[in-house]
């Protein structure tokens, strides 16, 4: 795993040694990303140079060092990831094995181009990255990020160049980058608590797509970007089989361990997240299957008992023999991390679980270099409650007159979050179920403004953290996108399957995944998602949707797999996702400190330093921020 920067001069302006001197100045902002190594290599002609960091997991030698060009010179890229399918391409290529340096994927993902270009190349990739390669004769520049967005790259022009890099930091680097916050992206932010692709928070650098290749050339600068990979097509076409139930059950757990063995491959230490949960469990269970000593296996847990996972994963890790290891996390710590996060992040952030993720993987980079995480059985096996919601909405509001919605709406808006937990505690203990008492402001709100919207904008209602968020910039900007503007092929599914889709295409690449790479990367941790493998994922689609959902219960199949291997009992229990208890936080050991930061004489001191371009605008709000975002 890597970090790699790069600058595209198509008009020849600059000298060779310019160019390799802002690369090599953009790729020192990416050490964290590859601590092992470092390179740059320049074309003869001066038009593109490239920047490298490295950090060593397959091939520890020299051999794998980049940027990396072909015998000939017609080809050089710089890469960041891994591929799980070196085998298969490198069998696929018949060279001898003395036409290899070394044994990196890099070479073979290299070559694999030379062969067969770029965009033949691409289909045949198992795997994460983004590169960027230059091809000599033909003067074009290629950049390509991986099918589902597991690696970032991101690019703008400055000064007549093309900037690029792996984090927001190497292309701000680059002199003539702007730094106007861009409306749009802010207006998105605040309803959705990250910044989706194309966007970044700055006007004119934007995001690659997941699963998209962009070509640029000295007889073309305009960039051409495509996608090489649809997740829509895939779902689309996959077609739902019969309900098969445990033949199901037995194909994916053969095709699950085949993935998970895959990305054990390594050349260092190794391991696995494990929360105790559905996921992240079945990932362990098949590594432990596929290993002949103990995996390695870490997590993080709360004195907080609604948030802690920690005695779950225990019991998973001792019913697995797994070598576990358990870090029990205060406020305090918590406090540490959050002065890091804005630099490790790039641009605002306001998932709070990127707190927990950042201490899981540097509790696991005390070990290891490579972890394993359970991310993407929600997306891909309908896994999340609120689909059940979508459900809900299809098979009940529908028939419900907009008069009868709105007034419930009001009803419900018209108890504070705060008021409802009360409740939940107090009076409704007796009615709510366990599952429903934790969260019930939040949840009760949502429900509220489900019920206030027209049928069928439900993923926009659902996902937005900030319904109102338009009002808090100035002039009322509208901020409320059509979700299937993304593709209007969705319209024809149902709610879930909808719901699913929307969060391949965005949510799961733009803030899961996002969160995933900085948290690992900042301490040089590669953690691979093996569930997030494209035959999986078609494998999923094609599964009947009572074996993906029964009961109202989401991964039916996955589950089964699970229970082969751990008892029920030992890992169902209610969703928890992977948060952290910041109100009781900010209720309690944090409460000083969080009003110190939140006093009208620091917002009012941070609004008159804001006036510079590196943080809010004073003219884009039109009021202080109430609060903070964590990442930002």
């Amino acid at each position: 795993m890597c970090g790699l920067s790069g600058v595209f001069d198509p008009h020849g302006r600059r000298r060779r040694d310019e160019l390799a001197a802002l690369a090599q100045s953009m790729a020192a902002t990416l050490r964290h990303r590859g601590p092992d190594d470092s390179g740059v290599w320049a074309a003869d002609d001066g038009l593109v140079a490239f920047g490298h960091r490295r950090l060593s997991v397959i091939d520890l030698s020299a051999a794998g060092h980049q940027p990396m060009s072909t015998p000939d010179g017609r080809w050089t890229i710089a890469y960041n990831g891994e591929l799980y399918n070196t085998a298969r391409v490198r069998a696929d290529l018949g060279l001898p094995d003395s036409a290899y340096r070394g044994h990196s994927d890099t070479e073979v993902l290299l070559y694999a181009i030379a062969r067969w270009g770029v965009e033949g190349a691409l289909p045949r990739l198992n795997g994460m990255f983004a590169f960027a390669v230059w091809d000599a004769h033909e003067r074009e520049l290629w950049l390509a990020r991986d099918r589902f967005g597991e690696k970032p790259l991101y690019l703008a022009w400055a000064d007549g160049l093309l900037v690029f890099g792996s984090e927001l930091a190497s292309v701000r680097a680059a002199p003539g980058v702007g730094t106007e916050v861009d409306r749009d992206a802010l207006a998105l932010l605040l309803r959705y608590g990250y910044v989706p692709a194309p966007r970044s928070i700055y006007a004119g650098v934007s995001k690659l797509s997941a699963g998209s290749v962009l070509r640029v050339g000295v007889d073309h600068p305009a960039p051409r970007e495509v996608r090489y990979w649809d997740p829509v097509d895939v779902a689309l076409s996959a077609g739902s089989s019969q309900r098969r139930d445990e033949a199901a059950v037995d194909e994916l757990e053969d095709l699950l361990s085949g993935v998970v063995a895959s990305r054990m491959v390594s050349d260092v230490a190794f391991g696995a997240f494990l929360s105790g949960g559905i996921d992240s469990s079945t990932v362990v269970a098949l590594m432990q299957r596929n290993s002949t000593q103990a995996v390695r296996t870490f997590t993080i847990g709360f004195a907080e008992a609604a948030y802690d996972e920690s005695t779950h994963a225990s019991a998973v890790a001792r019913h697995l023999q797994t070598d576990h290891t358990e870090l029990m996390v205060s406020a305090a710590d918590a406090q540490a991390v959050i002065p890091r996060l804005a630099s490790m992040y790039g641009e605002p952030f306001a998932d709070s679980s990127q707190i927990p993720t950042f201490l899981v993987s540097e509790l696991a980079r005390r070990h290891v270099t490579v972890a394993l995480s359970g991310d993407g059985g929600d997306e891909l096996f309908a896994g999340y409650d609120r689909y059940g919601v979508y459900r809900r909405i299809d098979s009940s509001l529908a028939r419900v007159p907009g008069v009868a919605r709105r007034s419930a709406s009001k009803a419900l808006l018209a108890v504070s979050p705060e008021r409802w937990d009360s409740l939940a505690g107090g009076p409704l203990r007796h009615v709510l179920p366990q599952a429903a008492r934790r969260r019930t402001g939040v949840r009760a709100h949502r429900l509220a403004r489900l019920l206030g919207t027209a049928v069928g904008s439900e993923y926009s209602d659902v996902m937005a953290m900030n319904p109102s968020s338009h009002l808090l910039l100035r002039d009322h900007r509208t901020v409320d996108p059509d979700p299937f503007a993304l593709t209007p092929r969705l319209r024809g599914l149902a709610p879930t399957e909808r719901a699913m889709l929307l969060d391949t295409l965005t949510y799961m690449p733009d803030d899961i995944l996002a969160k995933v790479d900085r948290a690992s990367m900042a301490v040089s941790l590669e953690v691979r998602v093996p569930i997030l493998d494209p035959e999986v994922f078609e494998f999923a689609w094609r599964l009947h949707p009572d074996d993906r959902v029964r009961n109202g219960q989401g991964k039916w199949a996955l589950r089964r797999v699970l229970h082969r291997y751990v008892p029920e009992a030992m890992v169902e229990r209610p969703k928890m996702g992977f948060g952290v208890p910041v109100s009781e936080w900010m209720r309690g050991p944090l409460r000083a400190w969080a009003d110190d930061l939140l006093s009208m004489a620091k917002l009012m001191s941070s609004v008159v330093a804001i006036g510079s371009p590196r943080w809010w605008p004073t003219n884009v709000l039109a009021v202080r921020p109430p609060f903070g975002w964590c990442g930002g």
